[in-house]
């Protein structure tokens, strides 16, 4: 039987159904999640509970999609604690900002900061720059402020030629924001070049597109590209805020792949 309805037709109808099914199904969400207990600091979204992730259950916000990452950086942001390795008062505010793979979460607030606002990806079509991390030679030397990276070094080959490039890129006493996914307690970074199989990369390395699990000697690969680095993580923070905005997963998960302790990155460039 001919369909009398055009395909583009047939489309349009197709994605709006979806779409509504969708809202009816975020409005049955948010409705059982309606009550008090946690609060997104990204969006100041209040309900009961946070929904799951593949990972950890109660860590994402229904209405943003914040993650835990996003959240702890919101609060640094907010000055919610004295962090003795960063100054909260002038971390953003009128720096000139480099924001690599941006997010939703957190750009409109880094580029309102910002005095000059810079994204960049090697493959996404919405940024500014179109930029390899490990090899940047159209950006000059000592060219910003600030630089912000979240979950993405676990994704380039070799994270030590990016480290040393957002370094150089870096005007001293400027500073490199980043977060990378680590096991619980590895002494060592995971990496294996070889390792090409998607399937054999999200066994070892947690995603297809991983290149590496970082271990706790994070901190000696940014010194060893001339950063002094620093972290905060959830031990920075007061109890209530920490629990409030779910800077935590609720529930350990086992799997040994699982960064069930997020940690944020303060890598300075110290002035020459």
């Amino acid at each position: 039987m001919v369909n009398l309805i055009p395909l583009p037709i047939r489309k349009n109808l197709g994605n709006w159904w979806h779409a509504k099914k969708e809202r009816k199904r975020h409005t049955a969400l948010l409705k059982k999640l309606s009550g008090t207990g946690v609060v997104c600091n990204v969006c100041n979204w209040e309900g009961r509970a946070f929904t799951d992730d593949t990972w950890h259950p109660g860590t994402i916000c229904p209405v943003c999609r914040s993650q835990v990452r996003h959240r702890m950086l919101s609060a640094v942001f907010d000055g919610l604690s004295d962090l003795p390795c960063v100054d909260q008062t002038a971390l953003l505010e009128g720096k000139e900002i480099l924001h690599f793979a941006p997010e939703r979460q957190l750009r409109n607030r880094v580029a309102k900061a910002a005095s000059r606002y810079t994204t960049a990806d090697y493959d996404r079509g919405d940024c500014d720059l179109k930029l390899d991390m490990s090899d940047m030679p159209s950006v000059h030397d000592d060219s910003f402020d600030i630089v912000i990276a979240c979950d993405v070094l676990e994704h380039v080959p070799s994270d030590l030629a990016a480290m040393r490039e957002l370094h150089r890129i870096l005007r001293p006493g400027g500073t490199a924001i980043l977060t990378v996914p680590q096991k619980d307690s590895p002494a060592t970074t995971d990496e294996d070049s070889s390792v090409t199989d998607p399937a054999e990369r999200e066994r070892r390395f947690g995603q297809r597109d991983h290149v590496r699990m970082f271990g706790d000697d994070f901190l000696d690969r940014l010194a060893k590209t001339g950063f002094k680095p620093a972290i905060v993580s959830i031990e920075s923070f007061p109890a209530e805020i920490a629990k409030r905005h779910v800077l935590h997963p609720p529930i350990s998960n086992k799997n040994p792949l699982a960064t069930n302790q997020r940690r944020i990155y303060f890598a300075k460039k110290l002035s020459a």
